[in-house]
Protein backbone atom coordinates (compact mmCIF):
# COMPACT_ATOMS: atom_id res chain seq x y z
CA UNK A 1 0.00 0.00 0.00
CA UNK A 2 1.29 3.46 -0.91
CA UNK A 3 2.49 5.76 1.87
CA UNK A 4 1.11 8.65 -0.17
CA UNK A 5 -2.57 9.58 -0.25
CA UNK A 6 -2.24 11.66 -3.43
CA UNK A 7 0.45 11.46 -6.11
CA UNK A 8 0.41 13.42 -9.34
CA UNK A 9 3.22 13.78 -11.87
CA UNK A 10 3.82 16.35 -14.60
CA UNK A 11 0.71 18.37 -13.74
CA UNK A 12 0.18 21.14 -16.26
CA UNK A 13 -2.62 23.72 -16.25
CA UNK A 14 -3.22 25.79 -19.39
CA UNK A 15 -5.43 28.84 -19.86
CA UNK A 16 -7.32 27.94 -23.04
CA UNK A 17 -8.97 31.37 -23.16
CA UNK A 18 -5.73 33.23 -23.90
CA UNK A 19 -4.52 33.44 -27.50
CA UNK A 20 -1.14 31.97 -26.57
CA UNK A 21 -2.74 29.31 -24.30
CA UNK A 22 -0.73 30.49 -21.29
CA UNK A 23 0.73 27.75 -19.08
CA UNK A 24 -0.19 28.55 -15.47
CA UNK A 25 1.22 25.41 -13.83
CA UNK A 26 4.25 23.96 -15.59
CA UNK A 27 4.64 20.22 -15.17
CA UNK A 28 4.94 19.86 -11.40
CA UNK A 29 5.03 16.69 -9.28
CA UNK A 30 3.28 16.36 -5.91
CA UNK A 31 3.35 13.54 -3.37
CA UNK A 32 1.10 14.11 -0.35
CA UNK A 33 1.84 11.60 2.46
CA UNK A 34 -0.99 10.06 4.45
CA UNK A 35 -1.81 11.55 7.83
CA UNK A 36 0.52 14.52 7.44
CA UNK A 37 0.10 18.28 7.06
CA UNK A 38 1.69 19.65 3.90
CA UNK A 39 2.15 23.35 3.18
CA UNK A 40 2.19 24.88 -0.29
CA UNK A 41 3.71 28.34 -0.10
CA UNK A 42 4.23 31.07 -2.68
CA UNK A 43 3.17 34.54 -3.76
CA UNK A 44 -0.21 35.27 -5.35
CA UNK A 45 -0.40 33.91 -8.89
CA UNK A 46 2.17 31.16 -8.33
CA UNK A 47 -0.34 28.39 -9.09
CA UNK A 48 -0.92 27.11 -5.54
CA UNK A 49 -4.71 27.27 -5.47
CA UNK A 50 -5.08 26.17 -9.10
CA UNK A 51 -3.01 23.09 -8.34
CA UNK A 52 -5.33 22.13 -5.50
CA UNK A 53 -8.48 22.86 -7.51
CA UNK A 54 -7.17 20.64 -10.31
CA UNK A 55 -6.94 17.73 -7.84
CA UNK A 56 -10.65 18.17 -7.13
CA UNK A 57 -11.67 18.75 -10.75
CA UNK A 58 -13.02 22.24 -10.04
CA UNK A 59 -10.80 24.46 -12.20
CA UNK A 60 -12.47 27.65 -13.48
CA UNK A 61 -13.97 27.53 -16.95
CA UNK A 62 -11.35 27.90 -19.68
CA UNK A 63 -8.55 26.25 -17.70
CA UNK A 64 -7.50 22.71 -18.55
CA UNK A 65 -5.35 20.32 -16.53
CA UNK A 66 -3.27 17.42 -17.85
CA UNK A 67 -0.88 15.01 -16.15
CA UNK A 68 1.10 11.84 -16.77
CA UNK A 69 -0.08 10.06 -13.62
CA UNK A 70 -2.66 10.79 -10.92
CA UNK A 71 -3.17 8.29 -8.11
CA UNK A 72 -5.11 8.31 -4.86
CA UNK A 73 -4.08 5.74 -2.27
CA UNK A 74 -2.18 3.87 -4.98
CA UNK A 75 -5.14 3.69 -7.39
CA UNK A 76 -5.37 5.54 -10.69
CA UNK A 77 -7.77 8.49 -10.69
CA UNK A 78 -10.23 8.74 -13.57
CA UNK A 79 -12.66 11.37 -12.23
CA UNK A 80 -11.27 13.85 -9.66
CA UNK A 81 -14.74 15.18 -8.84
CA UNK A 82 -15.67 12.01 -6.92
CA UNK A 83 -12.52 11.86 -4.77
CA UNK A 84 -12.88 12.13 -0.96
CA UNK A 85 -11.29 15.58 -0.90
CA UNK A 86 -12.76 18.70 0.64
CA UNK A 87 -11.65 22.33 0.40
CA UNK A 88 -11.97 25.37 2.64
CA UNK A 89 -11.87 28.47 0.47
CA UNK A 90 -10.17 31.79 1.19
CA UNK A 91 -13.06 34.02 2.25
CA UNK A 92 -15.78 32.30 4.28
CA UNK A 93 -18.16 35.26 3.90
CA UNK A 94 -18.30 34.87 0.12
CA UNK A 95 -18.63 31.08 0.44
CA UNK A 96 -21.73 31.29 2.64
CA UNK A 97 -25.14 32.41 1.34
CA UNK A 98 -26.03 35.50 3.42
CA UNK A 99 -29.75 34.77 2.99
CA UNK A 100 -29.54 31.27 4.48
CA UNK A 101 -28.97 30.24 8.08
CA UNK A 102 -25.87 28.39 9.14
CA UNK A 103 -28.07 25.38 9.84
CA UNK A 104 -29.28 25.36 6.24
CA UNK A 105 -25.70 25.26 4.96
CA UNK A 106 -24.73 22.36 7.21
CA UNK A 107 -27.88 20.34 6.50
CA UNK A 108 -27.41 20.85 2.77
CA UNK A 109 -23.94 19.30 2.98
CA UNK A 110 -25.31 16.20 4.71
CA UNK A 111 -28.27 15.89 2.33
CA UNK A 112 -25.81 15.75 -0.55
CA UNK A 113 -22.94 13.73 0.89
CA UNK A 114 -24.73 11.50 3.42
CA UNK A 115 -28.23 11.12 1.93
CA UNK A 116 -29.04 7.92 3.86
CA UNK A 117 -29.03 9.70 7.22
CA UNK A 118 -32.39 10.39 8.82
CA UNK A 119 -33.33 13.93 9.83
CA UNK A 120 -32.55 13.10 13.45
CA UNK A 121 -29.18 11.59 12.55
CA UNK A 122 -28.29 14.68 10.52
CA UNK A 123 -29.03 16.95 13.48
CA UNK A 124 -26.89 14.82 15.80
CA UNK A 125 -24.00 14.80 13.30
CA UNK A 126 -24.19 18.58 12.88
CA UNK A 127 -24.25 19.31 16.60
CA UNK A 128 -21.31 16.96 17.19
CA UNK A 129 -19.32 18.60 14.41
CA UNK A 130 -19.99 22.12 15.70
CA UNK A 131 -18.72 21.00 19.09
CA UNK A 132 -15.57 19.58 17.46
CA UNK A 133 -14.78 22.88 15.73
CA UNK A 134 -15.29 24.87 18.93
CA UNK A 135 -18.66 26.54 18.40
CA UNK A 136 -20.63 26.95 21.62
CA UNK A 137 -24.45 27.02 21.89
CA UNK A 138 -24.79 25.08 18.62
CA UNK A 139 -28.61 24.84 18.72
CA UNK A 140 -28.81 28.65 18.77
CA UNK A 141 -26.06 29.08 16.18
CA UNK A 142 -27.89 26.91 13.66
CA UNK A 143 -30.68 29.50 13.51
CA UNK A 144 -28.33 32.42 12.88
CA UNK A 145 -27.12 33.93 9.61
CA UNK A 146 -23.48 34.29 8.48
CA UNK A 147 -23.40 38.04 9.20
CA UNK A 148 -24.01 37.28 12.87
CA UNK A 149 -20.67 35.45 13.11
CA UNK A 150 -17.16 36.86 13.39
CA UNK A 151 -14.59 36.02 10.73
CA UNK A 152 -13.04 33.33 12.89
CA UNK A 153 -16.41 31.76 13.66
CA UNK A 154 -17.36 31.75 9.98
CA UNK A 155 -14.11 29.95 9.24
CA UNK A 156 -15.03 27.34 11.86
CA UNK A 157 -18.37 26.86 10.10
CA UNK A 158 -16.52 26.32 6.81
CA UNK A 159 -14.28 23.73 8.47
CA UNK A 160 -17.36 21.96 9.88
CA UNK A 161 -19.00 21.90 6.44
CA UNK A 162 -15.85 20.47 4.88
CA UNK A 163 -15.52 17.74 7.51
CA UNK A 164 -19.18 16.69 7.24
CA UNK A 165 -18.33 15.31 3.79
CA UNK A 166 -16.01 12.80 5.54
CA UNK A 167 -12.93 13.60 3.42
CA UNK A 168 -9.65 11.72 3.45
CA UNK A 169 -7.84 14.97 2.65
CA UNK A 170 -8.74 18.50 3.70
CA UNK A 171 -7.39 21.41 1.65
CA UNK A 172 -7.30 24.79 3.43
CA UNK A 173 -6.78 27.61 0.92
CA UNK A 174 -5.41 30.66 2.80
CA UNK A 175 -7.42 29.69 5.91
CA UNK A 176 -6.28 32.71 7.94
CA UNK A 177 -6.90 35.47 5.37
CA UNK A 178 -8.42 38.63 6.92
CA UNK A 179 -8.17 37.23 10.46
CA UNK A 180 -6.23 38.95 13.22
CA UNK A 181 -3.12 37.24 14.56
CA UNK A 182 -4.80 35.74 17.64
CA UNK A 183 -7.65 34.22 15.62
CA UNK A 184 -5.16 32.97 13.00
CA UNK A 185 -3.36 31.00 15.70
CA UNK A 186 -6.66 29.55 16.96
CA UNK A 187 -7.73 28.39 13.48
CA UNK A 188 -4.34 26.79 12.79
CA UNK A 189 -4.39 25.06 16.18
CA UNK A 190 -7.89 23.78 15.40
CA UNK A 191 -6.77 22.34 12.06
CA UNK A 192 -3.85 20.59 13.77
CA UNK A 193 -6.11 19.20 16.50
CA UNK A 194 -8.69 17.92 13.99
CA UNK A 195 -5.97 16.38 11.83
CA UNK A 196 -4.69 14.41 14.82
CA UNK A 197 -8.16 13.42 16.07
CA UNK A 198 -9.49 12.27 12.70
CA UNK A 199 -6.27 11.00 11.12
CA UNK A 200 -6.71 13.39 8.22
CA UNK A 201 -4.27 14.40 5.55
CA UNK A 202 -4.23 18.21 5.35
CA UNK A 203 -2.84 20.61 2.75
CA UNK A 204 -2.49 24.27 3.73
CA UNK A 205 -2.09 26.79 0.92
CA UNK A 206 -0.57 30.12 1.96
CA UNK A 207 1.57 33.04 0.82
CA UNK A 208 2.99 33.41 4.33
CA UNK A 209 5.65 31.13 5.82
CA UNK A 210 4.67 32.16 9.34
CA UNK A 211 1.27 30.51 8.83
CA UNK A 212 2.69 27.06 8.18
CA UNK A 213 5.82 27.26 10.37
CA UNK A 214 4.50 25.44 13.42
CA UNK A 215 1.91 23.18 11.83
CA UNK A 216 3.26 21.55 8.64
CA UNK A 217 5.38 18.43 8.26
CA UNK A 218 6.50 19.12 4.68
CA UNK A 219 6.57 22.21 2.47
CA UNK A 220 6.37 22.83 -1.26
CA UNK A 221 7.47 26.30 -2.40
CA UNK A 222 5.91 27.46 -5.68
CA UNK A 223 6.68 30.37 -7.98
CA UNK A 224 5.43 31.14 -11.50
CA UNK A 225 3.78 27.74 -11.84
CA UNK A 226 6.88 25.78 -10.77
CA UNK A 227 7.91 23.99 -7.58
CA UNK A 228 11.24 25.62 -6.67
CA UNK A 229 11.90 23.75 -3.42
CA UNK A 230 10.41 20.82 -1.50
CA UNK A 231 11.57 19.47 1.86
CA UNK A 232 10.52 18.72 5.44
CA UNK A 233 9.54 21.93 7.21
CA UNK A 234 12.56 21.91 9.56
CA UNK A 235 14.91 21.60 6.58
CA UNK A 236 13.21 24.48 4.78
CA UNK A 237 13.58 26.79 7.77
CA UNK A 238 17.13 25.77 8.71
CA UNK A 239 18.75 24.92 5.36
CA UNK A 240 16.70 26.40 2.50
CA UNK A 241 18.76 26.58 -0.69
CA UNK A 242 16.62 28.33 -3.29
CA UNK A 243 16.91 32.16 -3.33
CA UNK A 244 13.12 32.57 -3.59
CA UNK A 245 12.50 30.39 -0.53
CA UNK A 246 15.10 32.41 1.36
CA UNK A 247 13.39 35.67 0.35
CA UNK A 248 10.02 34.41 1.64
CA UNK A 249 11.63 33.41 4.92
CA UNK A 250 13.22 36.86 5.29
CA UNK A 251 9.83 38.45 4.68
CA UNK A 252 8.23 36.23 7.34
CA UNK A 253 10.93 37.33 9.79
CA UNK A 254 10.46 40.98 8.80
CA UNK A 255 14.06 41.16 7.63
CA UNK A 256 15.25 43.55 4.94
CA UNK A 257 14.89 42.39 1.35
CA UNK A 258 18.07 41.66 -0.59
CA UNK A 259 16.49 42.67 -3.89
CA UNK A 260 14.38 40.82 -6.45
CA UNK A 261 15.02 37.13 -7.08
CA UNK A 262 15.34 36.22 -10.78
CA UNK A 263 12.63 33.88 -12.03
CA UNK A 264 13.55 30.28 -12.78
CA UNK A 265 13.66 29.23 -16.42
CA UNK A 266 10.92 26.83 -17.48
CA UNK A 267 13.56 24.27 -18.51
CA UNK A 268 15.25 24.30 -15.09
CA UNK A 269 15.20 21.01 -13.17
CA UNK A 270 14.07 20.02 -9.68
CA UNK A 271 17.13 18.24 -8.27
CA UNK A 272 17.37 16.08 -5.15
CA UNK A 273 20.28 17.50 -3.15
CA UNK A 274 19.88 15.19 -0.14
CA UNK A 275 17.15 12.66 0.73
CA UNK A 276 13.73 14.41 0.91
CA UNK A 277 15.17 17.81 -0.15
CA UNK A 278 14.57 18.98 -3.71
CA UNK A 279 15.68 22.31 -5.18
CA UNK A 280 15.14 23.77 -8.65
CA UNK A 281 18.41 24.47 -10.48
CA UNK A 282 19.44 25.62 -13.94
CA UNK A 283 20.92 23.02 -16.24
CA UNK A 284 24.61 23.62 -16.91
CA UNK A 285 25.85 22.88 -20.40
CA UNK A 286 29.14 21.03 -20.73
Amino acid sequence: MSKYLVEISNLTIINQKSKEQTMLVKGIDLSIPKGKIVGIVGESGSGKSLTMKSLMGILPKGLEASYDRFEMDGKQVHNPKVLPLSMIFQDPMTSLNPLRTVGFHLREVLRRFQPKLTKEEREVAILEMLDKVGISNPELRLKQFPFEFSGGMRQRIMIAMALLTKPDMLIADEPTTALDVTIQAQILALLKELQEQLGLTVVIVSHDFSVIAGICDQVYVMRNGLVVEHAPVDTIFAQSLHPYTQSLLRAARLEASQGPVPADRDDSQLVQVVPEHWVRKEEKNG
